[in-house]
């Protein structure tokens, strides 16, 4: 065969493998509203930048009249290309051929561009959308399943790891993403369980549908499992491309620096925090008011927001920020708050991303149900990531600091290499009127008026204990600031700790409390 006819012959073959499932499959795949997994592909990548490989890789199964099935590319997508200029691996699992299951080779594809992403130090982007394990391929399939949990576990830490679910995702194919860095899910498309409605009904005679039982909205609201929501996939992707602006492309390399830019000007930080203690406020605003262009991009948005977490920029840096939401029950932290901030701070120090935290909050959230819920080992996680913490770590005090939560919160004891405080501060083992009614107990009891002598006290505890200046004085705090001095003393405090070296016992690994 001349040459000029090998090329016709690829083409042909490659025209053919690159439909999936046909044209027939395809286009139910998009009256469900969704894309195909070759558009998903080029959607999320830069233009004419995705190279295909394993494209004409085919099933090896034979029993079941499997032999007789050709199942092009077996399911699954896998190649490289750039985001925002930056290489990236990525798979994109293809509902149409199969319904995307999973098979020994579907699965040493995944696995092969996995080892691939980690060769080359570059992120890994995973496109969920499966009917789960090939029942036709038994313990192959499982065996598949495995072989890529182990991967998703030796690479974490080391890149990037990203999850899109973009359909069903049942079974023990949920581990897969539930071991990656960050979890992207769209209404009413994406679904994620351990077991179906139908399999619930017949067990515990309970009937639920599948968006309730996983779809996007309960996983970003309710389980905490999506870190993103996103109501079309084309939005989906435009997250994804966001996020990775904000993150380095594997542990030795530095996030990319952009132009450094002024808050947006109308944002006045004065303005944002109340002087009374008990009023809420929006601390994303205050985040808005102090990183570059008033961009702040957040995470797990939905879930446990009595805490607020996400990336921004100082001086056209990366940073993560880690903030209490007044907002929301005051900004307690509580068994969800704990574990979400801890997570994203291990992410943060396993990437070289700085940490900045501002805390206002009245300690951990009291009860029996938080007791009873484990809020002691979920508290923890949080004490234990910060300590574990080596990146630069800064902390503002702004309002409220009592207790426990005022250790949590990255304090000096934790290892926090800045301590700002404002004010307005009142940093205190638990807020006046609980503590000037224990210490005070006997004076307010014999008064002819004791309510009176329950403010006096009161005042009387704030003035001598409530107040940054007490723990300043023990050099637990490093300045006292005004509002106005936040960001420049953030950029100043950044700048410094550019180079920080901190030593940690030579140990396997330490034992967190999961």
């Amino acid at each position: 065969m001349s040459l000029r006819k090998s090329i016709t012959d690829l083409r042909k073959r490659r025209a053919l493998v690159q439909k999936g499932g046909g044209d027939a499959a395809i286009e139910k795949q998009n009256a469900m509203g969704k894309l195909t997994a070759r558009e998903r592909i080029l959607a999320l990548l830069d233009r004419d930048s995705f190279s295909e490989y394993d494209l004409f890789v085919e099933h090896q199964a034979r029993d079941f009249d499997m032999e007789k099935k050709v199942l092009h590319g077996d399911g699954v997508l896998i190649g490289t290309g750039t985001i925002l200029g930056g290489p990236v691996c990525v798979f994109a699992q293809d509902f149409t051929v199969a319904g995307g299951s999973l098979g020994l080779s579907h699965a040493r594809k995944i696995t092969k561009i996995m080892d691939h992403a980690l060769k080359m130090r570059v992120p890994l982007i995973g496109i969920n959308d499966s009917g789960g394990a090939r029942i036709q391929e038994g313990v192959n399939s499982l065996a598949g399943y495995g072989e890529i949990f182990y991967r998703n576990t030796m690479a974490s830490g080391v890149i990037p790891q990203i999850s899109v679910i973009l359909g069903p995702c049942a079974g023990g194919a949920v581990y897969s993403p539930a071991l990656t860095d960050f979890v992207f899910m769209v209404d009413k498309i994406s679904k994620m369980f351990i077991t179906g409605p139908s399999v619930i009904e017949t067990v515990l005679g309970e009937k639920i549908g599948m968006e309730e039982l996983g779809g996007a909205r309960i996983h970003a609201e309710i389980t905490g499992n999506a870190h993103f929501f996103a109501e079309s996939e084309t939005e989906c992707f435009d997250q994804i491309k966001k996020l990775l602006s904000f993150i380095p492309r594997n542990n030795e390399a530095k996030t990319k620096k952009y132009p450094a830019k002024d808050p947006i000007s109308s944002i006045k930080i004065e303005d944002i925090v109340p002087g009374d203690a008990k009023s809420p406020y929006d601390v994303r605003d205050l985040l808005r008011a102090v990183v570059d262009d008033s961009d702040f991009f957040e995470i797990q948005e939905m879930w446990a927001a009595n805490i607020v977490i996400g990336f921004g920029r100082i001086n056209g840096e990366s940073v993560g920020f880690v903030a209490n939401q007044p907002l929301v029950l005051a900004g307690v932290l509580d068994c969800d708050s704990s574990d979400k901030a801890a997570r994203f701070i291990r992410f943060c120090d396993a990437f070289n991303i700085p940490i900045v935290t501002f805390e206002d909050m009245p300690g951990y959230l009291p009860g029996v149900d938080q007791e009873h819920a484990g809020v002691i080992r979920h508290g923890a996680k949080l004490l234990y990531a910060y300590s574990e913490a080596t990146v630069p770590k800064v902390t503002v005090i702004l309002r409220k600091a009592y207790g426990g939560g005022y250790i949590a919160m990255n304090s000096r004891h934790l290892g926090s290499d800045f301590n700002f405080a404002w004010p307005s501060a009142e940093i205190a083992v638990m807020g006046p009127e609980g503590a000037a009614n224990i210490i005070f107990k006997k004076e307010i009891d014999e008064a002819e008026n004791p309510d009176e002598m329950r403010k006096l006290k009161v005042a009387e505890y704030k003035e001598k204990f409530a107040n940054p200046y007490v723990a300043a004085s023990k050099g637990y705090i490093d300045a006292v600031i005004e509002p106005a001095e936040t960001r420049s003393l953030l950029i100043h405090a950044l700048e410094v700790s550019k180079n920080k070296t901190d030593y940690r016992p030579t140990k396997k690994h330490g034992i967190p409390p999961f």
